[in-house]
């Protein structure tokens, strides 16, 4: 194959192992020989090794496995056997601890005594505090009592005048008399507001009460705990978004606080992805003609279902006429929220659950006056599922095998690269419709995906069945992730256009689900597409496997 792919057509993965040898020559002109320090005995502790006498040869370094991507776009992924190794006699060592219990009040109140830390002192030893301290307290804290303070110094509250709880935030006339909240350091602010240790009524007070983050327009709701229910999410409208022509956000409202996934219960994942079905089927609808006004309500999932029916055979008998403006779909999830002490910003969103999704049209207006440009010219929109696309016919024009037929069967005939006996499947959980697994080729550390098993590759081509699948896996995938440890994950979709031609046929609707880990920063590898790993994939599914079996059931909400 002349593309770099992990799949073989005969449906079983490939790699490379690299079993390096080499000589180096030693072009140091002098010695400096120093003292290090001295070890138990006394005895000093020199740095002989760092200056060899002459050549350097190294017979056997450690072999490192080289694993294209499933997806070329995707880059390489390379495991040190030595790293790796060391992962498999235990995986379930494949975790990351829980953070410790932290209140800086306790602390403090320590260095005073019983009786000498008085609240107005306290409050003092915070306002001094500089601000990568603060900083740091606000992000690691335990103790609701150290973020109310952080709080009340990054911002102006109202109060209650009964229970002298904040039930609102001072506005001040800024630019334009356009009122804004006095927030006096927004760093600070946001990371208290996303600690999940504040109290509730500070969260909704600061980020969670509609209206506070600006003025975005609700434009659709899932569940309401007004009627006994203890599900509830907002459809939020970013008309002036990075995104172009804008998107929505699916928010857990302030009525159904949810900052783990953990507390997410299969109906709170329903409603969010319901947003996503239903805005989007309605948006295609009404550029089909099929549907007119609306009325100001949820739909049935009953009334989806037909309606997605109608879009499919509106696209379907047309033929492949592109008379639907937007034909893909973007999805995302950005779970979790750190600041550093520094003030670099960890993640891209703060901790409430939200999930975030728009349409994308199929051309958009060509600039740069270039020669031969005509007035009028358009350029295919970008979006991440048209990269399957291109690579999935160019693998069946090269090997006359359909790609995903051929990677479901590498991924059922998996075997593993240091042949031992260990668990070799990469599965996590399946059912009918879907699979949830670990690629061979991770590019985060703790990578899996979510794929269908069936030729359904967009969300206009799953039917009820399959995207209920979809929901309770994808859940089931994150909550596996953060009972290992992982803080802060990336979740994105990769979708088959609505009208893609038949040689596409074969395309799944694909969820990539990547946790950033604490020293996993990216760096020039991974700017190259190269991903460095230190474990073998096997043994990820398998700590997987072992996290999923020890997951509470969350039953539906009620």
């Amino acid at each position: 194959m002349s593309f770099h792919s992990c799949v073989h057509p005969s449906g079983h993965f490939i790699h490379g192992i690299h079993k390096p040898f080499f000589s180096v020559a030693n072009l140091r002109e002098k010695n400096y020989v120093d003292a290090l320090g001295s070890g138990d005995d006394g005895g000093q502790i020199m740095n002989h090794a760092n200056f060899p006498p002459g050549d350097v040869d190294e017979p056997h370094a450690d072999p490192i496995f080289e694993i294209p991507n499933a997806f070329p776009f995707r880059g390489v992924t390379y495991i040190s056997k030595s790293w790796a190794d060391g992962k498999a006699n235990n995986p379930s060592s494949i975790s990351l601890p829980e953070p410790p219990s932290l209140s800086f009040c306790e602390t403090i109140g320590q260095w005073f005594g019983e009786t000498g830390l008085t609240p107005e002192k306290l409050d003092a030893v915070f306002r001094t505090l500089p601000k990568p301290l603060q900083l740091t307290v606000a992000a690691t804290s335990t103790d609701a009592d150290d973020l109310a303070r952080l709080a009340r110094l990054s911002c102006e509250f109202i109060y209650d005048d009964t229970t002298r709880r904040p039930c609102g935030l001072r506005y001040r006339a800024g630019k334009n008399h356009v009122q804004r909240p006095v927030i006096r350091d927004h760093t600070l602010y946001e990371t208290i507001a996303n600690n999940r240790f504040l109290s509730d009524d500070y969260k909704r007070v600061m980020v969670l009460k509609p209206g506070v983050q600006g003025g975005s327009e609700i434009v659709g709701e899932t569940g309401d705990t007004e009627t006994g229910g203890s599900s509830h999410v907002f459809e939020y409208l970013r008309r002036n978004s990075y995104i172009p022509w804008g998107h929505y956000a699916a928010n857990m409202s302030d009525d159904a606080v949810r900052y783990r996934v953990r507390d997410l219960s299969e109906q709170d994942m329903t409603a969010l992805r319901h947003l996503y079905y239903q805005r989007t089927y309605v948006r295609l609808a009404r550029e089909s003609g099929i549907l007119g006004e609306v009325e100001r309500r949820q739909m049935s999932e009953e009334e989806l279902e037909s309606l997605r029916l109608n879009i499919l055979g509106f696209i379907q008998s047309n033929g492949q006429r592109k008379d639907i403006s937007f034909t893909r779909t973007l999805w995302g999830w950005n779970f979790g929220f750190d600041y550093a002490a520094s003030g670099y910003r960890l993640h891209a969103s703060h901790q409430q659950i939200h999930q975030q999704f728009a349409m994308i049209p199929a051309v958009v207006s060509m600039g740069g006056g270039g020669e031969g440009q005509e007035a009028g010219d358009t350029m295919p929109a970008y979006a991440c599922g048209d990269l399957i696309a291109d690579f999935i016919r160019q693998y069946r024009k090269q090997t006359g095998q359909p790609f995903f037929g051929a990677y479901i069967r590498a991924i059922r005939n998996n075997r593993r690269m240091d042949g031992a006996a260990n668990p070799s499947s990469l599965v996590i959980h399946e059912d009918e419709n879907v699979m949830l697994f670990v690629p061979k080729a991770q590019t985060s550390q703790w990578e899996i995906q979510l794929m269908t098993l069936k030729p359904v590759g967009n969300i206009l081509e799953a039917d009820t069945r399959t995207r209920q699948s979809i929901d309770r896996a994808m859940r089931l995938g994150v909550q596996t992730l953060e009972r290992m440890g992982a803080k802060m994950i990336t979740s994105i979709e990769y979708s088959k256009s609505f009208t893609a031609d038949a040689d596409t046929d074969d395309q799944r609707l694909l969820y990539a689900f990547m946790p950033r880990l604490p020293e996993s920063p990216g760096a020039f590898s991974e700017a190259q597409l190269r991903w460095i790993n230190g474990h073998y994939p096997e043994d990820f599914a398998a700590a997987c496997r072992h996290s999923l079996s020890c997951l509470p059931i969350i039953p539906k909400s009620v």
